[in-house]
């Protein structure tokens, strides 16, 4: 069962600076979504460094809670579209509609105009809907019949997808699983969290029943590019710069490493896998205060940005490992600076 929203304290009108309401919109994420701090940290990340996340877990981890709450917490539409065998890309983009009254066709947007859009069970729509949205992700644009439209300044998809049913889906192809900046997979939460998600839901219901739901204040969009634009101001020193692309190349060629971990990987990291790198290890600094990135940073992101992006061997898979292993292995093996 998801998370139960319920209502935490607003953000103070007139937070000092960026960092200060960025911070206290992590805390009132963290009270309303209950045991997934790892999830709305990554959606945090996934926002300043301007990129899209692709959520793995089973169902009822409050997937669906955070990214809503999220949109509640800014000045951003949002809009779900549960992905089915039978949605057509038209479901998602829009189409023309004829108006016989005025003689021509009127472009008639889908979900995809939302700022922010959650894709859920997006490995349960066939290949012609996954490449709409993918196009869209990369290229920022819809293109229906000969016009083609811009998306907004801000667009964030946060795609979801159940590991535990797998008859009836296509799953994505590892070449559009590049398109995502992040690849997280969430877990159950512990005893403790789920205590506090059945007194939340209590709670929520009681305000439900007896009290008017109360508006948060919401952070602007220009906070958000002014916070993005921040991310990039921080420092990267030339030796976390070497250290974060020594990652990504030994994840194309692990021999100077280990021969044995080189015969385990078919496919390495591209050079997106790079930007994506230093863009989360930016985000990820900056949320913990700090105006450099340091070697943990990168650290504590790469397996979300790189086990999607690094494929196992034949004889690997047979073996069982898989990204997040391959990915442990490297970070163990390639020196820190």
């Amino acid at each position: 069962m998801d998370a139960i929203p319920v209502n935490p304290p607003p953000l103070p009108a007139g937070a000092g600076t960026l960092h200060e309401a960025f911070a206290q919109l992590r805390v009132a994420l963290s009270e309303q979504i209950v045991g997934q701090a790892a999830l709305i940290e990554r959606l945090l990340i996934a926002l300043l460094a301007d990129g899209h996340l692709l959520v793995e877990g089973a169902p009822g981890l409050a997937k669906t809670s955070a990214i809503r709450a999220l949109a509640e917490r800014l000045e951003a539409d949002f809009a779900r579209v549960q992905f089915t065998p039978d949605l057509l890309p038209a479901d998602l983009t829009g189409t023309e509609v004829w108006r016989p009254q005025d003689g021509r066709f009127e472009f008639q947007p889908g979900p995809i105009f939302h700022p922010l859009l959650l894709a859920d069970e997006i490995n349960r729509a066939p290949a012609k809907v996954q490449s709409a949205l993918l196009e869209a992700m990369g290229e920022r644009q819809v293109t229906v019949g000969r016009h083609t439209y811009p998306l907004p300044a801000l667009f964030l998809v946060m795609a979801t997808q159940n590991p535990i049913e797998q008859e009836g889906t296509f799953p994505l192809p590892e070449a559009q699983l590049d398109r995502f900046l992040m690849h997280v997979r969430i877990g159950y939460p512990e005893a403790a969290a789920e205590a506090q998600i059945l007194r939340l839901a209590r709670e929520r219901a009681r305000q439900t029943l007896h009290a008017p739901v109360a508006q948060p204040t919401r952070i602007r969009l220009d906070q958000v590019f002014a916070a993005r634009e921040a991310v990039l101001q921080l420092h990267v020193a030339p030796a976390v710069e070497r250290y974060l692309i020594e990652l990504v190349l030994a994840s194309r060629d692990a021999a100077p490493y280990d021969g044995a971990l080189a015969r385990r990987i078919a496919w390495g990291a591209s050079p997106r896998g790079s930007i994506a790198l230093e863009r989360c290890a930016r985000a990820h600094a900056w949320l913990a205060g700090r105006d450099f990135v340091t070697p943990d940073d990168v650290r504590a992101i790469a397996p979300d940005v790189l086990r999607h992006r690094i494929l196992p061997s034949y004889e690997a898979t047979a073996e069982g490992w898989d990204g997040d292993r391959l990915v442990a292995e490297l970070l163990r093996r390639v020196p820190l600076p």
